[in-house]
């Protein structure tokens, strides 16, 4: 079967070829390139024409466990080639690897704990097929479709079992560095071959002014689908664009209200207009799902359908809200770029994608995903300092306990105090409102809206409109608990009591005299959602003036290894990349260590520090949450909690002493440039943390271009002699 001749794809074959048969050419080859700009048959055709020079080869094709890709890509391999052998996992594990074949196979199925495909006591697990093809001269050609998806320490390991030629990493938010080659294909070209849609919409049809109800969105995609439905049935073909329901959570009752509205539009389950894939659920979805003249108009999706999948009809993607703590993937919006026939209609409804979505939250994700200013990169843990270990603190849950009437006082009095509150109700409103707080009955937003050509356009889209929604108690619930979780965890106290306090203070249902206002239901929900910043910056200043407190002595201990496997921010825009020789990870450098990355100057300054230092044997970046990290209890700042802080590095210096380092803004003339409020709390428990398991530790800020470590009292003054040159330390 003849593959269409793209220009763009037979360059990145002609690329893929040379890299591989080139003695000089690095193990692992990188090939970045847009979902929906084929790298199915990209890959296709440069197995076939490697095979066709290399005669001992064996090609293994690794997919994500999610969305079944390795049995698309499988269909489409044999499609296309239908002379060249073809493996499943079974089929491997039955008569091994043979020269010339090409074996596709799920991640899941060999990275997974307990899996019977790599337990050792199995007598045909895979490690023995590999070994037996090593020991028959049999060399492997590794290609791990969608690389993002399945990067972890298990994974890296069945590779260098694998010990490929070389390891082809395929996707389109893959990482770039200077011990890889590396292509990406250009979003221009796929666009110009009509693979892609020529521009996304956001938002579109949604008015200034309008309530944030997702029952609207769910009217404008269905609109939407009808218009794009007439406009190719205008032309003869019978396409039935779908739309793509996303839940983040996939909450039961949030899937039941859009079924309920779906229902009221004529589109259900029971018609077979609505499915859901939700967690590996698909079993109401129709076997002609990814068919052009599939009956189903609306699926419901939440990560899976995220990786390899291909539905080309797919043209409008609806985000709804569950202020999910999941990141959002590029590739959802792949889903909807392709164009169901391979070319444009020069009919702009036709040749455009949308995207409906009141979630900030996603648009904020959505734009990191595209910033090409960095891409989290796996990095693994070099074999020696896998036995380091250091002692680390827990909380204690059980004495974590909260005088609510203390809490309430203080809370209370820092309103009073900064707005000048008094016991009159009425006269509070008003100098609320004098310093910019909003009343009323409805939620105040904006969202973005506009068209772009390019996925990182969406990066300078700013926010175009207005939103007036009235309150609704039960559709704004979810909102204002994820607001109030936002308030207990800067004053470090349970939900519930954040709840309380709110509630005691400013709504009518608690009959205390002292409470600052008595606002209605709805007038409370929109008190609180409204005016979420103006909350924030009292409550921060209140723990600002109690910071310093002592520290919990009655904690829990626990051991801290270096994690296998880290997570790091990488700087695509790096120039004169160097590799850092100190760091514990494999493939560390420069690139991790810039602004783009997140990392703060202070931080920048200490790790090229020790970097330089011919003190240090290694330094390591510890995570800021989490049970794998390194972590010390202090004082909650209210009532009797606990709160965890982690340190910021962990060196280890050539004599074998250990030092654990927390960065902080430095001094500007004598401008104080730390933004930690609780930095008084931290600095004596992290004292406390260190004397008491003899390691050495201190603060580091700069000034003038020079790093000073204080480990004795804390001051903001670094001139104060308190403050010492940490080179007289390492």
């Amino acid at each position: 079967m003849m593959m269409k001749k793209y220009d763009f794809q037979d360059e990145a074959v002609d690329w893929l070829f040379e890299k591989t048969l080139a003695s000089a050419s690095k193990k692992t080859i990188v090939l970045n390139a847009p979902t929906g700009s084929g790298k199915t048959v990209i890959l296709i055709k440069y197995i076939d024409r490697l095979l066709a020079v290399k005669r001992n080869l064996a090609v293994v094709w690794l997919c994500p466990g999610k969305g079944d890709l390795e049995e698309q890509s499988r269909g489409c391999f044999d499609y296309f080639l239908p002379s060249r052998q073809s493996f499943d996992l079974n089929d491997a594990l039955t008569s091994g690897f043979e020269a010339g074949s090409t074996s596709f196979i799920n991640w899941d199925k060999v990275t997974k704990k307990d899996n019977k495909a790599i337990t050792e006591n199995e007598k045909d697990n895979l490690y023995d097929k590999i070994k037996i093809a090593h020991n028959s001269g049999i060399k492997f050609l590794i290609i791990v479709d969608e690389e993002h998806s399945n990067n972890t320490a298990k994974a890296n390991d069945l590779l260098r079992y694998f010990d490929a030629i070389h390891t082809v990493r395929v996707s389109a938010t893959t990482v770039t560095s200077t011990d890889v080659e590396y292509k990406e294909v250009d979003e221009e070209a796929v666009i110009g071959a009509g693979l892609i849609t020529e521009a996304i919409s956001v938002n579109e049809g949604v008015v200034m002014n309008s309530a944030q109800d997702d029952a609207i969105l769910l009217e404008l995609a269905d609109a939407k689908r009808k218009e794009i439905q007439k406009a190719y049935k205008d032309l003869g073909k019978r396409i039935n664009p779908l739309v793509l329901i996303q839940f983040p959570n996939g909450e039961p009752d949030n899937i039941k209200a859009v079924e309920q509205k779906l229902d009221s539009m004529g589109y259900s389950r029971k018609n077979g207009m609505v499915a859901a894939w939700l967690s590996g659920d698909k079993a109401d979805i129709p076997d002609n799902l990814v068919e052009n003249d599939s009956d189903l108009a609306f699926l419901f999706i939440k990560q899976a359908i995220n990786t390899g999948w291909n539905c080309k009809r797919a043209k409008i993607l609806v985000k709804l809200r569950e202020h999910s703590k999941e990141a959002f993937q590029i590739q959802t919006i792949g889903r909807i770029r392709r164009m169901p026939e391979g070319h444009h209609y020069n009919i702009p409804v036709l040749d455009m994608c949308y995207i409906y979505t009141f979630d900030k939250e996603y648009q904020t994700q959505l734009m990191r995903g595209l910033d090409k200013a960095y891409i989290p990169s796996r990095l693994f843990l070099k074999e020696q300092y896998k036995d380091f270990t250091l002692p680390k603190e827990l909380k204690d849950e059980d004495g974590d306990t909260v005088d609510f009437a203390t809490v309430y006082n203080q809370v209370r009095n820092a309103f009073v105090e900064e707005f000048n509150l008094t016991g009159d109700r009425e006269l509070n409103k008003q100098k609320f409102t004098s310093k910019g707080f909003k009343f009323g009955e409805d939620l105040y937003d904006e969202i973005v809206a506009g068209v772009v050509t390019y996925a990182k356009e969406m990066l300078d889209m700013k926010a175009s409109l207005d939103t007036v929604t009235p309150v609704s108690t039960t559709e704004h619930g979810f909102v204002l608990r994820h607001v109030i979780n936002d308030f207990k965890t800067i004053l470090g106290i349970p939900y519930e009591t954040m709840r309380a306090i709110m509630d005691r203070l400013f709504c009518f249902k608690y009959k205390n005299r002292d409470k600052l206002l008595r606002l209605n239901m709805r007038e409370y929900y929109a008190f609180i959602i409204n005016n979420e910043h103006e909350i924030k910056d009292v409550l921060r200043k209140l723990i600002g003036s109690i910071s310093g407190q002592g520290r919990i002595r009655q904690v829990k201990e626990a051991e801290f290894h270096l994690p296998v496997e880290e997570l790091y921010p990488y700087d695509t825009a790096a120039k004169d990349v160097e590799l850092y020789q100190h760091s514990p990870y494999e493939g560390y450098s420069s690139a991790f260590v810039t602004s783009n990355c997140r990392k703060s100057d202070p931080e920048i300054d200490f790790e090229k520090h020790c970097e330089r230092s011919n003190d240090v044997e290694w330094f390591y970046k510890n995570g800021d949450k989490g049970i794998d990290y390194l972590s010390v209890v202090y004082q909650g700042t209210l009532g009797n909690s606990q709160s965890l802080f982690y340190p910021d590095y962990v060196v280890k210096l050539n004599d074998g002493t250990v030092w654990i380092i927390e960065t902080k803004g430095g001094q500007k003339g004598k401008q104080d440039q730390n933004i930690d409020i609780k930095v008084l709390s931290k600095f004596y428990a992290f004292k406390d943390y260190a004397e008491k398991n003899k390691i050495n530790w201190g603060f580091v800020r700069p000034m003038n271009g020079e790093l000073y470590l204080n480990n004795t009292e804390y001051t903001k003054n670094i001139e104060d002699s308190r403050w010492v040159n940490l080179n007289n330390f390492f």
